[in-house]
């Protein structure tokens, strides 16, 4: 691999963009773990609620970003199962806010070509907020430019142990024998089966955590860490991560080039 220069403080979006589009080594899938938004608004003296909503700003910057740069694929980390355990005001303001976000945001994501999936405990979510996430995914189901997970009420282990029971499942009705259970069948019952996994993961905040985040699918993901909070993630931030990638070697367990 050629090594490539970094970027630099003088470039500018359109620049990063344009280095991007060059140097043609897009990642095909981009996950995020947006961190970040508490701190934001408390470095601000405002309440919390008022970094989350300052947060969806970012997460048009990013959609926009991934299309404009060529990817196929972002998946992002809206809400954890640990997240419930917040206090019910902050949690009831994040689903007030998902609904907001989804009315304002889902005729723009259909123009677009996106198309939404939501994945997660949706068992957990509120009526309203139940019924905005059936609501997106209806509108958005013919997207072709970019597909959009949306993880939410989401933990990776509970999601692994999901596959592990829906593969016991059919070993116990004989549609399935121990023998044939390999890699690809464990994977076809992720969340994520219809996408490939992840070959970059960007964590915001400089926080450097997985946070039970997507563990089968980032096994050999390129990671970076943004020190960047999540509500100042824009598209300039997306495109330096992307760049970061291009320079990288991806070696998949075998010896460098």
């Amino acid at each position: 691999m050629c090594p490539l220069p970094p970027p630099t403080m003088a470039e500018t979006e359109t620049d990063l963009l344009t280095r991007i589009r060059v140097h043609g080594a897009v990642p095909r899938h981009i996950a995020i773990i947006m961190d970040g938004n508490g701190r934001w608004a408390r470095e601000r003296l405002m309440p919390r609620p008022f970094g989350h909503r300052s947060g969806m700003k970012a997460v048009r910057a990013v959609v926009e970003g991934c299309l404009e740069a060529g990817v196929e694929w972002l998946s992002l980390f809206a809400f954890s199962q640990e997240n419930w355990q917040r206090p019910e005001t902050e949690v009831s303001a994040l689903m007030s806010l998902l609904e907001e976000f989804i009315a304002h945001e889902a005729d723009d994501l259909h123009a677009q070509g996106v198309r939404v999936r939501v994945h997660g405990d949706l068992d957990r979510l509120s009526g309203p907020a139940a019924a905005a996430v059936q609501r997106v995914v209806r509108i958005t189901e013919t997207g072709t430019r970019l597909g959009l997970n949306l993880f939410i009420s989401y933990g990776g282990r509970a999601e692994l142990v999901r596959a592990a029971r829906m593969l016991a499942e059919e070993v116990q009705a004989g549609r399935l024998t121990p023998e044939a259970i390999t890699e690809d069948e464990f994977r076809a019952r992720l969340f994520t089966a219809a996408c490939p996994d992840p070959d970059l993961l960007i964590r915001t905040s400089g926080e450097q955590r997985l946070s039970n985040f997507l563990l089968w699918q980032v096994a050999y993901a390129e990671l970076y860490v943004s020190s960047v909070l999540w509500p100042d993630f824009g598209r300039g931030s997306l495109y330096e991560a992307i760049c970061d990638f291009q320079r990288r070697d991806r070696r998949f367990g075998r010896v460098g080039t």
